[in-house]
């Protein structure tokens, strides 16, 4: 029985085999059917590494395809037979998600949503910012204050517009949802919402998401390792369409707590009721996911979806990617909120950007309202706070085949912020702006 050591990726890449990946691999199929055993995925894991060690050539270096294979073969034999299934699935949607990468700029994606992107355009060009060039042609010309009062007239007017359409519904409204993926806004939107609503008898009560996250040893792991928060499987979702029920029928429930230091779950922790001017808060990543939300009926419900729809191009005629306008903001949030290093924040991207890409994007159609986050001005603000460190891990990852993806991220990040002028004094932002969520110093408390 030989030793392995290495595996081939799909890439051609020939990175160390770590067999732990072999088990977060199976018990997140395994979380997908409900099971939490982890186990038993440590032992299935187990028999996958003797069966590779058994059956692989002294000069053959292992691919991620034949250990898969073997990982379907030990799932059947062992009667895992719905886990095989939800393994063999997610593997078949990987592929599919490869294949579409390879084609996708010779095609439009039905999830992107093009009727609002081409408002957010028309505003663009007429404004002059459409371009990075053009955008720091109006600050040459000393017109930054016009910039941040255009481009925050613009949000204001996206979320008025979002809280007239729900009032519209308001009789048979028992819930509102507010998604989007990770730092698009949520957070100083849903507060917004709320104050305007207040201003007519309308209260929104938030129902907690977080509360409802399994204890930490039953969640799933990405294949580094860290624990997964970014998966609505991470939640207890029959539980909170169990209190979603009842709330709505008029009865009051005891919700959980969680403790994220612990990373434990205290159940029947917080008695909950909703009176009759009241609606249901959702405000969570996965509030368009299906089964988030299963137990209400969608006529009951208003779904509110937050993007930074940033339409600016580069010198290379390239839009900013919006994902990378929300990496940037996480980074300082996350700095800032939660100790949490940015480099740590780059790394972890692939696996958020991978659960927005299969559990938020596909549902953004369902949605009643989108609002553009995005500020022109705020990548000016980001560029003195991070481009040195973009410049670090541009260097560092170069030549590092287990952090590729942070490399292309941190070069394409790299480019967009060398071209911006920096702006180092952000008092200019509003106290009450989107942004300050992310750069701090704001009037709410988050």
């Amino acid at each position: 029985m030989i030793k392995i050591n290495y595996v081939e990726k799909r890439t051609g890449l020939i990175v160390p085999f770590t067999p732990e990946r072999i088990t977060n691999a199976i018990y997140r199929a395994a979380v997908a059917v409900g099971g939490r055993d982890r186990s038993t995925a440590e032992q299935l894991s187990q028999q996958v590494v003797d069966i590779l060690r058994e059956t692989t050539p002294p000069d053959h270096t292992p691919t991620i395809e034949e250990i898969q294979d073997i990982v379907e073969k030990v799932l059947i034999e062992n009667g895992h037979a719905k886990v095989a299934k939800a393994y063999i699935l997610y593997r078949d949607e990987r592929a599919r998600h490869r294949r579409e990468r390879a084609t996708r700029a010779s095609r439009s994606s039905e999830n992107i949503p093009w009727a609002k992107i081409q408002r957010v355009l028309d505003w663009s060009v007429s404004h002059g910012v459409h371009t990075i060039s053009n955008y720091n042609e109006r600050l040459a010309r000393d017109e930054l204050s016009d910039i941040v009062a255009e481009a925050e007239d613009a949000y204001r007017v996206d979320v008025e517009n979002a809280v007239e359409m729900l009032l519209e519904c308001c009789s048979d409204l028992k819930m509102v949802i507010i998604t989007g993926p990770s730092s698009s806004g949520k957070t100083t939107t849903t507060i917004k919402i709320s104050q305007r609503l207040a201003h007519v008898g309308v209260k929104l009560v938030t129902l907690n998401v977080d509360n409802y996250f399994f204890d930490l040893d039953m969640h799933p792991k990405d294949e580094f390792g860290d624990y997964d928060f970014e998966t609505p499987q991470a939640l207890d979702l029959p539980l909170f369409n169990e209190h979603l029920s009842r709330l709505i029928a008029g009865e009051e429930v005891l919700t959980p707590h969680y403790d994220f230091k612990s990373g434990r779950r205290q159940n029947d922790h917080t008695p909950m009721k909703v009176k009759p001017n009241e609606i249901i808060l959702i405000d969570s990543l996965h509030g368009l996911h299906g089964d988030m939300t299963k137990s209400v009926p969608n006529e009951q419900k208003f779904k509110i979806y937050l993007e930074p729809l940033l339409q600016m191009k580069d010198s290379s005629g390239r839009y900013i990617r919006w994902t990378d306008i929300r990496l940037m903001r996480r980074m300082l949030r996350d700095a800032a909120h939660r100790a949490y290093d940015p480099a740590q924040t780059l790394q972890h991207w692939h696996y958020v950007r991978t659960s927005e890409m299969r559990n938020i994007i596909p549902y953004i159609s369902t949605t009643d309202y989108i609002i553009n986050s995005a500020m022109p001005y705020e990548l000016s603000i980001y560029r003195p706070k991070l481009i040195d460190r973009f410049t670090t891990w541009v260097s560092e990852y170069q030549d590092d085949p287990l952090r590729a993806d942070a490399y292309t991220r941190a070069v394409r990040a790299l480019n967009v912020l060398q071209e911006i002028t920096p702006l180092e004094d952000d008092s200019f932002v509003p106290e009450d702006s989107v942004i300050r969520e992310f750069i701090g110093g704001g009037c709410y408390e988050y």
